[in-house]
């Protein structure tokens, strides 16, 4: 039995943070859409941290993962072992380029340092670029590379950072950020531009606008990064979101649900000929090479191809888009939805529920969802996450309907 007053030694014991403090509740169970809390409340997950590609408690990651505690359960990092290797050929199988390498790290925002640091000895320059309001993680490094005035109690972050437009600022909002990245590229100092090829709030990029940046990189002599944590290993219906758009970047990180939603893992793929620094520590973590978050990576990859998983997440996403485009022509509150696959985003009319867009508007939203036992978070002022694992059936799809309209008719 789970102690109902975890939440307030929850909050006695950890230092308090945005998102995690105070917590919603206490979690005693979370199987596949499902998570249940100490008092027995059930909640379809609809963000599960972009973690749960498989489902929440996977029961073939959870095997593996026992086999391999009896096995080997630590590799140091001068050593190798099978499940790593077999990991690295397996993320260098999905290369849609040339001859790849692969660097693990233990989280999303480690890895995005690790490609950071392959380009700039790579290029022998140390500037970065990247798009205003992106998210890439919590280190001094991929921290600063999200906003442009972090809060400034946090102090000083890497020297060097620039920021352009988003493409999802106004309709004009491709093109300015084209015209900022050919500016800032021209000076040649920048060693990488690093974005998430698909926005983690659910924007989808323009035609033709990262093919632009593909070109403006390689004629500047920029590396160019996609951070497909929240966005790869299938989530939008391809492999890697990046192959919705026609380009390869340079290097590609991947995270968060690589480890099958149990253990952290991150990984940094691209370019062969990026290897050209055998004498540094790029990625020097004590766990680099971790036997047991290899094996759940390993097995989470080949659980995706086996069932057929990517395409399923296309399939799932077209029926939510039918799904929301229903609701929302029987209620008017509800827009629509936007992203791809299962990356999505429902969309609301503030104005018809007598609101602004804003701050209040989306957190309203939320625990209204929350009301509809919906567990989610806000995608921007007026939309919530729609977020579902690759293992979604299309039973499960429909109770999730059923609950956002009820949510919309609430509101």
């Amino acid at each position: 039995m789970v102690d109902p007053a975890l939440p307030a030694r929850d909050a006695a014991a950890f230092f308090h943070q945005q998102g995690s403090t105070p917590a919603l509740a206490a979690l005693r169970a979370a199987r596949g859409i499902w998570l249940e809390d100490s008092e027995g409340r059930r909640l379809i997950d609809l963000h599960g941290n972009t973690a749960h590609h498989l489902g929440h408690g996977h029961p073939e990651i959870a095997a593996a993962v026992a086999e391999q505690l009896d096995r080997l359960a630590f590799s140091p990092r001068r050593f190798t072992n099978e499940p790593a290797v077999l990991l690295a050929e397996a993320l260098q199988g999905h290369w849609p380029g040339g001859p790849a390498r692969v660097l693990f790290a233990t989280g999303g925002s480690d890895a995005v340092e690790i490609a950071l640091k392959l380009a700039r000895v790579a290029t022998g320059r140390s500037e970065t670029l990247s798009l205003e309001g992106a998210y890439h993680g919590h280190g001094f490094g991929a921290f600063g590379l999200s906003s442009a005035t972090p809060d400034p109690r946090l102090g000083a972050f890497l020297p060097g950072r620039h920021h352009v437009t988003p493409y999802w600022a106004g309709e004009d909002g491709a093109a300015r950020m084209l015209e900022q990245i050919e500016d800032r590229l021209a000076t040649r100092r920048v060693a990488a531009l690093i974005a998430e090829p698909l926005r983690s709030n659910c924007h989808v990029p323009p035609p033709g606008a990262w093919p632009a940046v593909r070109a403006l990189c390689d004629a500047h002599g920029t590396k160019l990064i996609f951070d497909e944590i929240p966005s790869g290993l299938g989530k939008t219906g391809r492999f890697f979101a990046f192959e919705h758009f026609g380009v390869v970047p340079d290097l590609v990180v991947l995270g968060k649900a690589l480890g099958g939603g149990m253990l952290p893992i991150a990984a940094v793929i691209g370019d062969a000929g990026l290897d050209v620094a055998p004498e540094l520590e790029l990625g020097h973590y004590t766990h680099e090479k971790n036997p047991l978050t290899a094996r759940a990576a390993l097995t989470t990859l080949q659980v995706i191809a086996r069932d057929g998983l990517v395409a399923r997440a296309a399939e799932a996403g077209r029926q939510l888009h039918d799904g929301v485009a229903a609701i929302a022509a029987r209620v008017p509150v509800l827009r629509g939805v936007r992203g791809l696959g299962l990356l999505l985003a429902v969309e609301f009319d503030a104005g018809r529920c007598g609101q602004a867009p804003g701050t209040h508007f989306a957190d309203h939203l939320v625990a209204s969802a929350f009301a509809q036992g919906l567990s989610t978070t806000a995608k921007g002022d007026d939309a919530i996450g729609l977020s579902l694992p690759l293992t979604v059936t299309s039973e499960e799809i429909a109770e999730v309907l059923a609950r956002i309209e009820a949510m919309a008719r609430a509101l």
